[in-house]
């Protein structure tokens, strides 16, 4: 030991910290001698075979040595502080290290599933001794220390062992399930930062960054029903309906605060189910700094935000979703993260988790860094962060934001801001590696699916990997999005020059398995509510809100509504505060919340309604060339093609009398559904709960019937007597 290796242990920039601290032999002696970084201390002390033995000052930091005679002993460190205050620890440099070389391999190659078993604090004993072993990894610093609560966050006195792989180690005796930390990371150009912990699994309630020791959240589950049911069910051919979620503003309480994760079990959940919603998508839950990035920019990747509870309120909340039959599914963000100085960016000085080439490392649109996907070690970080909720926290699906944002080395670039791949080509190659990899792993966990938020026509994603596709189970279509949203806010009596609009999309409706979604994407940044964007009087918006949301239901494909939709709330989304639940007082408003839990109801009950939405076997047209009436029809069929529904639609606010379609045979049908229903708030135009179909050919089918088409509806029928 050299007064070299001192000053850098009292200035926090040693890299070998165990070989100056702690109890060494000393040869020339034959005695061995006990080195403490204390940096507080007034004066420290041994406690040694039942008598204290006083410890020299040998730097003015607060470092101290006691020479020993014989051979190395078990001791303890007393540290006498200026306030009278004692504190005896075990010394944390006496300690062997923990972590295996093998998971430290298994990390370095990116195939680490459960990495955070690894890294990350964890709760342990170590030769009898409790305490929390520390574990980070950042290859390029010159030293890593634990700064938290339980040393004043002095940055310096408990510094790290650093092992193979960049992967930096530290167990500390007696300290508690709660305590807030980060870790000091010393860049090799001598600058340090505090960081908190990519693996945590809690953090300290924003503003506030440290996380905080917890260990691994462990839950009593009650779900078993669920999960065996959802491990044998096929997710394609069931009914898919899913209430997207912001959990800081769905609902607040008296005061104006966002309810727990224990408050929304008695709220959302009972919300959810007597609205017949299949799932709720919770926008993202993970650790984010910034409540206006909606939880899209993320620090925390392990942590359930604390400002609604602890991580295991939130495995309660999932649990009892499961025991009310709702699955739940969380945004999941692996295109990009934020800058923040607590966060991954530059987390050892270097582009660790990034890429250094802005040109590859940067979301210009967004003020983000993307990941660095060919980098084995930020893949386990992320693989083992989706099989994390999966496992850990029983999520039934991933909803992966910005898909194309990931697998385009120009998305939102201009000319020269971009490296094409070693092709030559547009596409991070890397990166749908990485994608392809992640589905396999998801679709290993018995009934977990995943959802691509993707934008463009990139082929194959949800064809299986074997099969050269991306592997997602379900994708947005945003195709079919857009036209919908934009061919409603036409005024009626314009619709029938838009009419390849809302027929376009079953050009391509089966090219994916298809998600219909109404995100909180379309209801913000000015784009007007759905109720908003519609045309006419307030009959007239209502009119059409149901219709959109009936043809949705009819279409083939799963889906997706915002909260607030539902209930017809005229402002756009708005982060800060709560739904318009007030609205609930006026007819309209509740009489189209009824409508929508019908429509969940009857397209849970009509197996032609969801069992055969990805293939075209599930869908025929019978007209969609009525342009002068804004008028189309189609027949939905279950797997059983003698099992239908045929629905017939109106987008213009004039009744049609004597309208006649074809149908797939004669008899009668019964009315199911009518959108136009004085119990939704319609003018109750309707043919009186049945219709008689003949055996007189129209529009290629067999028979035909002659009905009243309501104004601005949609109409769904049933052969009777097969309900």
């Amino acid at each position: 030991m050299t007064s070299g290796d001192i000053e850098a242990i009292v200035h926090g920039y040693h890299r070998d910290p165990f070989g100056i601290l702690g109890p060494h032999a000393v040869a020339a002696s034959k005695g061995w001698e006990v080195r403490a970084f204390l940096p507080t201390a007034q004066k420290a002390e041994l406690l040694l075979d039942g008598r204290v033995v006083h410890m020299n000052r040998k730097h003015k930091g607060g470092f101290f040595v006691a020479a020993l005679e014989g051979g190395i002993r078990p001791y303890t460190l007393k540290a006498v502080y200026p306030s009278g205050l004692d504190r005896i620890t075990d010394d944390p440099y006496r300690f062997p290290p923990i972590i295996t070389d093998f998971d430290i391999h298994l990390h370095g190659e990116g195939t680490l599933q459960d990495a955070w078993g690894m890294l990350g604090a964890h709760l342990v004993t170590c030769e009898g001794v409790h305490g929390v072993r520390f574990a980070v990894w950042a290859p390029g610093a010159q030293a890593v220390s634990v700064a938290g609560d339980f040393n004043s966050w002095n940055e310096c006195e408990h510094p790290m062992r650093l092992r193979n792989g960049g992967i930096w180690e530290l167990f500390l005796p007696g300290v508690a399930r709660g305590a807030a930390y980060k870790f000091a990371v010393t860049h090799q150009g001598g600058h340090r930062q505090l960081k908190s912990d990519p693996y945590a699994f809690y953090s300290e309630v924003p503003p506030l960054q440290a996380s905080r020791v917890w260990g691994v959240p462990e839950h009593d589950w009650q779900d078993g029903d669920w999960m065996r049911s959802r491990a044998a069910t096929n997710l394609l051919d069931r009914p898919v309906s899913i209430y997207e979620v912001h959990l800081e503003s769905w609902m607040r309480d008296e005061a104006g605060r966002p309810l727990s994760y224990r408050d929304l079990i008695t709220t959302l959940v009972p919300y959810v189910q007597k609205l017949g919603f299949t799932h709720i998508e919770l926008l993202p839950v993970t650790e984010h700094p910034f409540s206006g990035s909606w939880g899209y920019q993320v620090t925390g990747y392990f942590a359930p935000t604390a400002r609604f509870g602890a991580p295991e309120d939130f495995q309660y909340f999932v649990d009892q979703c499961h025991q009310a039959n709702i699955g739940v599914i969380l945004d999941w963000v692996p295109a990009h993260f934020p800058r923040d100085a607590h966060g991954l960016a530059r987390f050892d000085g270097t582009a660790l988790y990034e890429h250094e080439d802005p040109r590859q490392g940067e979301h210009l649109d967004w003020g983000t860094l993307i990941f660095n996907y060919g980098r084995h070690e930020v893949r386990t970080f992320l693989l083992a962060n989706a099989l994390w909720w999966l496992k850990r926290f029983h999520l039934d699906g991933l909803r992966v934001d910005a898909v194309a944002s990931l697998i385009y080395l120009d998305y939102s670039r201009k000319p020269g801001e971009w490296i094409p791949n070693r092709y030559g080509g547009r596409e991070n190659l890397e990166a749908i590696d990485f994608l392809r990899r992640f589905n396999e792993l998801v679709h290993e966990v018995p009934g977990a699916f995943s959802v691509a938020e993707e934008s463009t026509s990139f082929p194959g994603v949800c064809r299986p990997t074997y099969l050269g596709g991306l592997g997602f189970t379900m994708k947005w279509n945003m195709g079919w999005m857009h036209d919908m949203l934009r061919y409603f806010t036409f005024d009626p009596i314009y619709r029938k020059y838009h009419q390849n609009e809302i027929t376009f999309s079953m050009l391509y409706a089966f090219s994916e398995n298809f998600v219909l979604p109404i995100s909180h994407d379309e209801v913000v940044h000015l784009k007007r509510s759905l109720i908003g964007k519609m045309p006419g009087d307030e009959w007239r918006k209502f009119a059409n809100v149901r219709a959109f949301l009936a043809f949705m239901y009819a279409h083939p494909g799963k889906k997706l509504l915002f909260m607030g939709q539902e209930i017809g709330q005229y402002e756009e989304w708005d982060e800060k505060s709560s739904v318009r639940w007030d609205l609930l007082i006026y007819d309209y408003h509740r009489k189209l919340q009824t409508m929508v839990a019908d429509l969940n109801r009857i397209y849970a009950q009509q197996p032609a309604l969801h069992e055969v939405d990805f293939s075209h076997e599930g869908f025929s047209w019978i007209d969609f060339s009525d342009v002068d009436q804004s008028a189309i029809s189609f027949v939905r069929y279950a797997r059983n093609r003698g099992d239908f529904v045929v629905v017939v639609c109106n987008f213009t606010p004039v009744p049609r009398n004597g309208y006649r379609i074809g149908v797939p045979r004669a008899g009668e049908y019964a009315e199911l559904f009518n959108t136009d229903s004085d119990r939704f708030g319609g003018s109750n135009v309707g043919n009186m709960g049945a219709v008689m179909a003949e055996e007189k050919a129209w529009h290629g089918y067999p028979a035909s019937i002659v009905m009243s088409l309501p104004p601005l509806s949609v109409t769904i029928f049933k052969p009777a007597g097969r309900q």
